[in-house]
């Protein structure tokens, strides 16, 4: 079977235990024809990046000066890559062996598809979903659904469809979109980028895929604690950053409107009643941020 090249790209904060793990699972797939990326996203000191590459040779390290987030770290990645096909994967993740071929298969037959990501099983509970496809995201509220989450798999999305956005912990798409369309949007640095991105492919006249005969399984959100003040901030700034992004004439005042006035101070009320102030006051910061960097909106992506 032809193979055409696969650019794997990863990105590392501080947890090069979980990327000798991912990359020990990448040595045991069947696809022979990859090129691997880590890029080091300026680690905190104590975190020993170089002996990733010690352990794995045939990987590229890239090293960044400063935390460029989740896409700016992809982004070095991707000026460097030479497959026709990038996937873009977390450290946080472990990989079936088998997993690249349907993806891979699905994109050169069908050039219509833009993006594609895989199912996506929750690394600690054994064939609980995660992940098996997105609802569109409603432009007003910038909230969707992760198909079957939680679910234990049965079988019943052992599909390969269309689905209303992308997961950014898995997902390959060819260079040729990337090409057309630019790189990820870095105004985001964490949460939401994926999303944006996937619009925009959408918007270019792609699809976007769920590939029910890929399994990765993700063990979630180590390089980010959960609840805390940086992962809420981050989460709800790139919600609004979102909207101001994507949603157009009279929707997006009504998504202005319900984020600001209902949704924001609903979830500051939460979190003030369970005595987590710190909380509130990162809603507070990320409403505030979108409002000072107001032209922030207007930054384009960077192209390939």
């Amino acid at each position: 079977m032809y193979q055409p090249l696969v650019s794997i790209i990863t990105v590392n904060y501080g947890q090069s235990g979980a990327t000798i793990e991912f990359l020990e699972s990448l040595r045991k797939i069947t696809y022979q024809n990859i090129e691997i990326f880590v890029v080091d996203n300026a680690s905190p000191h104590g975190d020993n990046v170089d002996r990733v590459k010690e352990l794995f040779p045939e990987i590229t390290l890239l090293k960044t000066d400063k935390n460029l987030g989740f896409a700016g770290g992809n982004n070095i990645a991707v000026r460097q890559a030479n497959g026709k096909y990038m996937l873009f994967i977390n450290n946080d993740t472990e990989v079936e062996p088998d997993f690249l071929e349907p993806m891979v298969e699905l994109l050169e037959n069908n050039p219509t598809i833009g993006m594609v990501s895989p199912k996506i099983y929750y690394f600690h509970t054994p064939k609980t979903f995660q992940f098996a496809g997105f609802t569109a995201i409603n432009p007003i509220t910038i909230r969707n659904f992760a198909i079957g989450f939680g679910e234990k798999d049965n079988g019943q999305y052992d599909t390969v469809c269309e689905t209303g956005s992308i997961f950014g912990a898995a997902m390959l798409v060819p260079r040729k979109v990337i090409e057309e369309v630019g790189m990820m949007t870095e105004v985001f640095f964490l949460y939401y980028e994926e999303h944006d991105w996937a619009e925009r492919i959408k918007k270019a006249g792609y699809k976007i895929f769920f590939d029910g005969r890929s399994i990765v399984h993700h063990k979630e959100s180590i390089s980010t604690v959960k609840d805390s003040s940086f992962q809420i901030y981050y989460l709800n700034r790139g919600r609004i950053l979102y909207a101001r992004r994507n949603s157009k004439g009279f929707k997006k005042v009504l998504s202005m409107l319900f984020l600001y006035l209902v949704s924001m101070p609903k979830i500051m009320l939460q979190y003030c009643l369970k005595g987590r102030f710190d909380l509130a006051r990162a809603i507070v910061r990320a409403c505030n941020w979108n409002l000072i960097h107001h032209n922030k909106v207007l930054f384009r992506a960077p192209k390939l």
